[in-house]
């Protein structure tokens, strides 16, 4: 339990939690709806019937298309979450926002855009906030749901690391989990004062389709391929496609990582939002299962050369902030919300393999 739980509102979250429990379906405010995890939390929301306010300003890919954009319960408008008088024109009327907005590319993003991540990030997290305490002190917002990061165990040294354990393990280190663990505050910060309720999310490894190259990604080599180093799966698909041999990794590929569907994540989101249990908590979202870098680049490897090449790799030096492991404890959200990630790494890639095949083709990616 997060120790900022204890700390009043108690009658505010006694109307919430009946809310919840009588009310089936709600009108959200999802901030970055253009984006990769929220391609499918938008469409996981419409299927079970609630009513979504996007808001994005395609900043990260360019304008990208969604098969929900016409849907009629889909109110999308194309700007900056930063623009407080809009955020409070569209989050008038809502029942409760997710704010998933956010500067962020692959891994050299964090690298060469260390300040400009936290400032940038800061300012959509405190504009995403002054909304939502306007809405809940004059509309009829019920309650804020923060979409943090994995990386606030950046620096964690206890595994499976539990919720819990993010107050109790060092700060990050990147810039980057940095701001994700200070949104985490900013939830603190509105209930203690303002008794906001909130539910925090941290999404592990999130892997499906619709993660393109971002706009600011900078082009680096790796052996005799030219790309943008965004996150792993794509990089690795990226780099048997095009033939290299032996693959290039970043560091010795004993990186442990929780390769997590997107459908999966975007369930878990929404049970979130939706399950009165989930009130002033906090909750990782994640596969129970843990894999190498390594194993993840041969089953790549096996899966695009189907055995007519042996896998070969060589190791290239890692990025600083190159976390060694990340391993959830995902008990929390199956005891309070019944959440489990079913969706096996073998079955994700037979999905986002072919997708990224044909983006490498097309020059999408």
């Amino acid at each position: 339990m997060p120790l900022y739980r204890l700390l009043g509102g108690v009658a505010k979250t006694k109307q919430l939690n009946h809310f919840l429990r009588t009310r089936h379906v709600m009108k959200i405010l999802v901030t970055g709806s253009a984006g990769f995890i929220c391609g499918y939390l938008v469409e996981e929301l419409l299927n079970n019937g609630h009513e979504v306010v996007g808001i994005d300003n395609y900043s990260k890919y360019g304008k990208v298309e969604k098969s929900y954009d016409n849907h009629p319960r889909y109110h999308f408008t194309e700007g900056d979450v930063k623009d407080l008088a809009l955020m409070k024109n569209l989050i008038a009327g809502c029942d409760q926002v997710l704010g998933a907005a956010a500067m962020i590319g692959g891994i050299s993003y964090f690298h060469e855009l260390a300040y400009d991540l936290l400032a940038e990030n800061e300012r959509i997290t405190a504009a995403t906030f002054d909304a939502a305490i306007w809405a809940f002190k004059h509309s009829s917002l019920k309650k804020i749901n923060i979409l943090s990061s994995s990386m606030v165990f950046e620096s964690a040294t206890t595994f499976p690391s539990r919720e819990e354990d993010v107050r109790k393990c060092p700060p990050p280190l990147s810039t980057y989990g940095f701001q994700k663990l200070a949104c985490e505050y900013f939830a603190q910060g509105a209930f203690e004062q303002y008794k906001l309720p909130y539910t925090i999310i941290r999404p592990f490894n999130c892997v499906g389709i619709g993660e393109k190259r971002a706009l600011c990604d900078s082009e680096i080599v790796s052996g005799n391929i030219k790309l943008a180093m965004s996150h792993v799966v794509p990089d690795l698909v990226q780099k048997v496609v095009k033939g290299q041999d032996p693959l290039h990794i970043l560091g010795s590929g004993d990186q442990i990582r929780h390769y997590t569907y997107g459908g999966d994540l975007a369930h878990g989101i929404r049970l979130c939002i939706e399950k009165p249990e989930a009130i002033n908590e906090d909750f990782n979202l994640s596969t129970p299962v843990s894999t190498s870098v390594l194993e993840l680049a041969e089953l790549i490897w096996n899966k695009i050369h189907k055995g007519a090449k042996p896998f070969r790799y060589t190791s290239d030096t890692p990025f600083k902030y190159d976390v060694q492991k990340r391993v959830p404890s995902v008990e929390k959200a199956e005891r309070l919300l019944g959440y489990k990630a079913e969706t096996t790494l073998d079955q994700i890639l037979d999905e986002v393999v072919p997708w990224i095949v044909e983006q490498v083709r097309i020059g999408g990616i």
